[in-house]
């Protein structure tokens, strides 16, 4: 039970594996935003995903100063219920329904005009991930800076809007850096991956007028499969058909957005790049692995293809923004469609070790997301 002064969250202890647990902590106030642009905010649902497991399984993680726990969650949705004095944004009022970014910034320029994730530096903050504590809790007070404020609309989704995000911000670089082609057109791409960040990539290049192929190694018809087509893209199996060999027959793909975790399919995406084509990689992969790669023959396609790889991670506010508008678009186009990624609900705070081992073991699970929210009545 909590007194009004303490509060219910879910945490870890940062390299302990096993370690999710339910943790009392001290209820946030405004005054923790010393200059007077708090934003109390009661968090409605918090999504957990593989960075979280991850966390729980002691790869990395760090607590914040002082404590020896960390709350995990970094994908958040809340409703605004009180802010500070200097807040006068009037989308950031109590009753606002808001999202939060995750990165923090730090001493670098990037971090000093926005862009903390671009940083240069090696330390870095991040909620739920490293050095800050995340969402996953009764509640959590930040800067309206990192607040980014979503249309009611949007209530049942909303949650989706941070992993959105990070495909938004892949996507928009590959745009920003084809700028040096003055004309670039695409019109065909390919996303390599099927989890939330994949389908989400697909969405957000359908939303862009493309034509899109999404490769995973599950064989269809399932789930994925499914909303893959659902909103005209095409889906196919890497057990029965290459990358190569996807290529051949759907591209050449001007733009691959690889969301896969896994190191290899990162370089057989490259050696089908087309022609003045960018390969955005968002995976993260573990470990010390090695490969063999046909690395002569991609090098010499890069160069004289003009072909670019680049590395995304995290997301700026403004890409959180143009999330909001893809949310709401993809309501009009794809009506339901957002809300079929909400596979696996977990009910309240009372069940730490249900939220991983939901993302350990479910294989159907696309979204595992814990719901805060009490029912409304009338």
């Amino acid at each position: 039970m909590t007194d009004g002064r303490t509060m219910q969250a879910i945490a870890v202890r940062p390299g302990v594996v096993g370690s999710v647990h339910a943790q009392q902590v001290r209820r946030p106030v405004l005054e923790d935003v010393r200059d007077g642009t708090g934003v109390l905010v009661r968090v409605l649902r918090c999504g957990v995903d593989g960075t979280d497991k991850e966390i729980a399984s002691g790869e990395y993680g760090c607590s914040p100063e002082g404590d020896d726990f960390l709350i995990i969650g970094h994908e958040s949705l809340g409703i605004v219920e009180a802010v500070g004095p200097n807040v006068h944004d009037p989308e950031l009022q109590p009753g606002s329904l808001v999202v939060a970014t995750v990165r923090r910034p730090g001493a670098s320029i990037y971090d000093q005009i926005g862009l903390q994730d671009f940083t240069l530096d090696e330390t870095y903050y991040e909620r739920g991930i490293y050095l800050l504590h995340g969402f996953l809790a009764e509640a959590y007070v930040d800067s309206a800076r990192f607040i980014v404020p979503l249309p009611t609309e949007l209530r049942s989704v909303g949650v989706l809007l941070e992993p959105l995000s990070v495909s938004e911000k892949g996507v928009n670089q590959a745009y920003e850096i084809q700028r040096r082609m003055k004309i670039w057109r695409p019109e065909r791409a390919a996303v390599v991956g099927a989890g939330t960040i994949g389908l989400l990539a697909a969405l957000v290049l359908r939303l862009r007028g493309l034509d899109v192929t999404v490769l995973s190694r599950r064989p269809g018809p399932y789930l994925k499969s499914e909303l893959v087509e659902a909103i005209e893209a095409r889906y196919v199996s890497t057990s029965s058909t290459s990358i190569a060999e996807a290529a051949g027959k759907f591209g050449p793909w001007d733009l691959i957005f690889e969301a896969t975790g896994a190191a290899g399919p990162v370089f057989e995406a490259a050696d089908a790049l087309g022609k003045n084509g960018v390969l955005v990689q968002s995976s993260i992969t573990s470990g010390d692995g090695s490969l063999e790669v046909p690395g002569d023959r991609i090098n010499r396609q890069f160069v004289l293809g003009n072909k670019v790889m680049v590395g995304t991670v995290n997301a700026s506010r403004d890409d959180f923004l143009r999330g909001v508008d893809d949310m709401v678009k993809a309501e009009a186009f794809f009506p339901g469609w957002l809300g079929r990624l909400l596979t696996t609900p977990i009910q309240g705070l009372g069940d730490p070790e249900a939220v991983i081992s939901h993302l350990m073991e479910d294989r159907e699970a696309i979204k595992v997301f814990v719901d805060l929210e009490q029912p409304r009545h009338g």
